[in-house]
């Protein structure tokens, strides 16, 4: 017989054993484990010791009859049966062929018996045991068995040193005669003491009888507590005071200074740990995050452990910049209480962990403030850090509309007086406004101006009402946009105004991830729609020279890279050269001239930027002849051009700094990278930022005549950048040459329908293409381009009356000069 058929007969024949002898005497064997888990867990002492004989005598004679029964049910096993039942799993009955012999046949009959005996061995080989089943689910319905063995299981786990000295101690005990009465019986101890400590140390309980040492250190305030069970003990101490509630026999005593107490004839040199107070610290203050969550670190610990801490934030109103919105006094709030987080389970000696909360709705969102923790211990003493001056973090919005909403509910917030005047202004962020609005967005903004000018607000209608104005500034900032090309710009000129702007990498991560999700949106978009989404993107001014998505993936993830190693400046460069792609963006709904093409639009842009420039030096202008007494121009409030509530408008060097930012902006969209005209563009730009940026400087010194010139250089350069981008817009519709004349939307300056001087009136108006620096008619011999006069004696010209023009305004703006000159010098300047 093959050897796999042999091994698993053998193993076949085992389990048979197994099989026959549990199917026999299951119930013997369970009996005879609940005697065993009766004898280890100590109940056969339960039993009188005149029945325990009894008892033991019945469950004998129980074993026997289960010992009888199962016997007579045995059938002993042979190697046959294992045999076949390995057989009966084989396919063909393979085992048996082979015990078969050919009784009839000739030569042919012999072969063909053979082959069916090669086919019998190969089905042989594949002989595997069978598994033993004594259906003892059917013989033990209510398994009686996994009963016993549980029992005998727990009595080995738990009985302990039952089994000798309760469970056979106790049968034995029942079998010989009791001890004779008059022996003495042993008595217990004459006393008994435990020492608790306070439950916060976590320290346990010490049983005094069984320490061998007479010295004991415990924490302060731990409970001494005694039990006297003899007559005539005495108890002595000095460790603490007597608890007075206490009875005679069971004094209780608490520890507070190093003693000694003595109890039955011993005593104990106490030695008492003070419990020393808390201490807390906090770490570096919290920064700003894109979500506006406040999350400051702070540490704590304490030689039994932190019990509990919160921190408190209230308003450093002294700190507040009481301008605009918060010149009001504000109404009354509640100090901010946070639970500090600490573990819910183990010690708590040494914390380090971070408050976390969302701030950003809260009234002091983005305004000084000033934080203190505190924390306590078991014993209720405190420690708390030094008062801290932070800004309440907050979430900040990049979109202007967004953010002026987020700000009028603010002011809402901090005083129900300047509900008219959020009204006014709320009215003024959506008038005659160039952008579709949500349709949610727009009914709260329109809901909120109807409320505002409806009366008085009680404090709940305020409440919703800025819920409602929240939830509008979050709609516009995270969802206001449905076109993705459009919530692509928007996500590039924040994240580029958040990297100009010194926001935290936290924020800058978050514009990122959004700058990227909007462009894949955009790309899918093109997909989805049939179109190859590379075919959108142009690098050049020249067709043909396009990106793929993988490139325009690649041109992020550097953006990312070099943010992620604080490389600002590579990163800043590398993102307005992605900015640049995305104003070549060619689509082709806006295709076919006009301000739709890049060059067009960043002409818009700098015409734009060029007449506030000029306005603002018509106001610079003014001021200086308005304040004999030299008092910065730049650093009051309300300046400007007399729109809006007095007060509320920026000062003249945040306007100057505004329009530098938007210089800075507009720069990282310039189209004609990498040619003649384009750098020549973008290098004008850069001087008239430079100039804004010293003319800011000076206003904020109290320079208006400084000021002025570094303007003056300003719009000169614009003009200059202006008249590159327009010699770019020239080439690209295929009209080069001198001497050729700029299409409608193309010119170097703004038109006369443009300009805010057109028409006449007082007021500074540089370079408008009919008038010399000065503001005088040229007749049409200098300035601009479109007459055809040489640009050197133009621009010759020109400088000559920019610098009469500065030194008039320099002369004008000295206030230790007489009045009647100071006087005369500002005629002069309105004159021309």
């Amino acid at each position: 017989m093959p050897a796999p058929v042999r091994r698993a007969v053998a193993l076949t024949l085992a389990g048979l054993w197994w099989e026959r002898l549990a199917a026999a005497f299951w119930a013997a064997a369970t009996w005879v484990l609940l005697g065993l888990a009766a004898l280890a867990l100590g109940l056969v002492a339960l039993v009188p010791p005149g029945a325990l004989g009894w008892v033991s005598a019945l469950w004998l004679l129980v074993l026997a009859a289960l010992a009888l029964w199962g016997w007579a049910r045995f059938r002993r096993p042979s190697r046959h049966d294992a045999a076949l039942r390995v057989d009966r799993r084989l396919a063909g009955r393979p085992l048996s062929v082979l015990g078969d012999r050919m009784a009839l046949g000739g030569p042919d009959a012999a072969v063909l018996w053979q082959a069916h005996q090669a086919a019998a061995r190969a089905a042989a080989a594949r002989a595997r045991p069978v598994a033993p089943d004594a259906a003892l689910v059917r013989r033990d319905p209510f398994a009686l068995r996994l009963v016993a063995l549980t029992a005998l299981a727990m009595a080995l786990i738990f009985g302990g040193a039952a089994p000798v000295g309760q469970g056979l101690g106790a049968l034995a005990a029942g079998w010989r005669p009791s001890p004779p009465t008059d022996q003495p019986v042993a008595t217990g101890p004459a006393w008994e003491g435990w020492a608790e400590p306070p439950r916060h140390t976590g320290h346990p309980v010490i049983y005094l009888n069984t320490l061998e040492a007479d010295a004991l250190t415990v924490p302060q305030g731990t409970s001494f507590n005694l039990r006297l069970y003899g007559q005539g003990l005495s108890v002595a101490q000095d460790i603490g005071p007597t608890d007075p509630q206490a009875a005679s026999d069971a004094p209780r005593y608490t520890a507070q200074q190093d003693g000694t107490m003595s109890v039955g004839g011993r005593s104990f040199a106490v030695t008492v740990l003070p419990d020393a107070p808390p201490q807390v610290w906090l770490a570096a203050l919290a920064g700003r995050r894109a979500d506006g969550r406040l999350a400051q670190g702070f540490s704590a610990e304490d030689d039994h452990g932190i019990a509990a801490g919160s921190a408190t934030i209230t308003l450093d109103l002294a700190a507040v910049d009481r301008r605009h919105g918060l010149t009001p006094d504000p109404e009354p709030r509640e100090a901010l209480q946070l639970d500090l987080p600490l573990p819910a389970s183990g010690q708590r000696r040494r914390v380090s962990a971070t408050l976390s909360a969302d701030l950003s709705r809260h009234p002091w969102a983005n305004l000084p403030v000033r934080m203190t923790l505190s924390v306590h211990d078991g014993i209720e003493q405190t420690a708390e850090t030094p008062s801290t001056a932070l800004i309440l973090p907050g979430r900040r919005f990049f979109d202007p509309l967004a953010a002026g909403i987020a700000e009028m509910r603010r002011d809402l917030l901090w005083s129900r007086d300047n509900a008219p005047r959020s009204a006014r202004l709320l009215r003024a962020m959506v008038w005659r406004s160039d952008r579709t609005l949500p349709p949610e967005a727009a009914q709260a903004i329109t809901g909120a101006v109807q409320a505002l000018e409806s009366g008085p607000l009680s404090s709940d209608a305020r409440d919703t009402l800025a819920d409602a104005l929240w939830d509008a500034a979050l709609l516009i900032e995270d969802g206001g946009l449905g076109d993705a090309l459009e919530r692509m710009r928007q996500a590039q000129e924040r994240l580029a105004e958040a990297i100009r702007n010194g926001a935290s990498p936290d924020e800058i991560q978050k514009l990122m991830d959004a700058l990227r999700q909007a462009t894949d949106d955009y790309t899918r978009m093109l997909a989805e729609r049939g179109e190859d989404p590379s075919a959108r993107f142009d690098r050049s001014e020249q067709q043909g020279r396009q990106i793929t998505g993988d490139q325009i993936q690649q041109m992020m993830d550097e953006i990312q890279r070099l943010m992620n190693e604080g490389r600002m400046a590579e990163a800043q460069e590398l993102l307005d050269q992605f900015n640049q792609m995305m104003d070549n963006l060619q689509v082709r709904e806006g295709e076919g001239g006009g301000s739709s093409s890049p060059g067009g639009r960043s002409m818009d842009r700098l015409r734009e930027t060029l007449r506030d420039q000029q306005r603002l030096a018509d106001d610079v202008l003014r001021e200086a002849q308005r304040d004999p007494f030299g008092e910065a121009p730049g650093e009051g409030e309300g300046e400007g051009e007399g729109e809006g509530e007095e007060g509320n408008q920026p000062s003249l060097a945040d306007r100057q700094r505004d329009l530098r930012a938007e210089i800075g902006r507009q720069q990282g969209l310039l189209p004609g990278r990498g040619t003649e005209q384009g750098d020549a563009a973008s290098d004008r730009l850069d001087d008239a930022g430079r100039a804004m940026a010293e003319a800011e400087r000076a206003l904020r010194e109290g320079d208006a005549a400084g000021a002025l010139e570094r303007q003056a250089e300003a719009i000169q350069s614009l003009r200059e950048g202006m008249r590159a981008l327009s010699d770019l817009s020239r080439g690209e519709q295929g009209q080069q040459g001198e001497g050729g004349t700029p299409q409608p939307g193309q010119g170097d300056t703004p038109g006369p329908q443009g300009s805010p001087r057109a028409g006449g009136g007082e007021g500074f108006a540089p370079f408008a293409p009919d008038r010399d620096p000065l503001g005088r008619e040229t007749g049409g011999q200098g300035g601009n381009i479109a007459t055809g006069e040489p640009l050197a004696d133009t621009e010759r010209r020109a400088g000559r009356a920019r610098e009469l023009q500065n030194e008039i305004r320099r002369r004008s703006g000295e206030s230790e000069r007489p009045r009647t000159e100071r006087d005369y010098l500002g005629r002069l300047l309105e004159r021309f």
